[in-house]
């Protein structure tokens, strides 16, 4: 089971997998520093995502990344769906056609957006040396804010305090390694990733059993949370003691590496 940061134990179920997640044939991942390191998508990582389709595990890329990337991911990668912009949009081909689904109209989405980017703004008079994310244009949903994709690295306590004023708007607002997401609506990755589970035919029971999670940050703590098999890449560790909820496992590589270090492991159960 996944546990809470007051254990002393750090490695939870000890590195490599247990036989007990054989039973894994679904796996939700991250991306930013999950699947890439650095900002680039190691070749293990791809060549590890195509493995684990080929032996008919469903991939889905749960993510904070804006729309217009998540469209190459899903049009471009070996994964079953992308949930983007923190459970804002479905992506996944059907019949070889790629189709977008949200749970509100996208126009009402698009409205939201608008003035949650004015208000942020607004905030960020205050932080003269923070700014938009490059990639802010391409976003469907979401205002995100650079803390260390472009830029050094963001001090965690202007962090906490960025998140505390965009909290105070009534918006919610979650960071990752490399961004402070923020959007108006309830949707979450957990809740999107949850009913397209549950889309997919699977119940409570199964979900628990055969779906796994793979992160890098304190964003994915409520898919550990809920998921009884989850897995850190190694860079998870940055943040390990203020994480509420962590992974059962956490590969010995970081981002990329470490997710394909996890497939290896994986496919080595199945094939047993």
């Amino acid at each position: 089971m996944n546990s809470s940061a007051s254990e002393s134990n750090p490695d939870h179920d000890a590195w490599p997998l247990g036989p007990h997640w054989a039973a894994i044939d679904w796996v939700l991942t991250d991306v930013d520093d999950t699947l890439t390191l650095h900002g680039r998508l190691p070749p293990q990582a791809l060549v590890a995502l195509a493995a684990l389709r080929e032996h008919g595990i469903e991939v889905i890329a749960v993510t904070g990344a804006c729309a217009g990337w998540c469209d190459h991911i899903a049009h471009a990668w070996p994964v079953s769906a992308v949930i983007a912009e923190n459970g804002a949009v479905v992506m996944r081909k059907v019949a070889g056609r790629l189709q977008l689904n949200s749970d509100r109209p996208l126009p009402e989405i698009r409205a939201d957006q608008a003035r949650l980017r004015e208000q942020v703004e607004r905030i960020l008079l205050d932080y003269p040396d923070l700014s938009l994310t490059l990639d802010q244009p391409y976003r469907l949903c979401e205002v995100a804010i650079d803390i260390g994709q472009n830029r050094p690295p963001v001090a965690a306590k202007t962090v906490r305090q960025v998140l505390g004023r965009i909290h105070a708007l009534g918006a919610q607002a979650t960071a990752s390694s490399i961004h402070i997401n923020a959007w108006y609506g309830e949707h979450s990755k957990r809740t999107t990733a949850m009913r397209y589970l549950a889309e997919q035919g699977l119940d409570e029971a199964s979900i628990r059993a055969r779906v796994c999670h793979v992160g890098d940050s304190p964003n994915d703590q409520p898919l550990f949370e809920v998921l009884p098999l989850s897995v850190g890449v190694a860079n998870i560790r940055r943040y390990w003691n203020g994480l509420s909820h962590r992974p059962t496992v956490v590969t010995p590589g970081e981002g990329g590496f470490g997710f394909a270090q996890f497939a290896d492991q994986l496919l080595a159960l199945k094939r047993a």
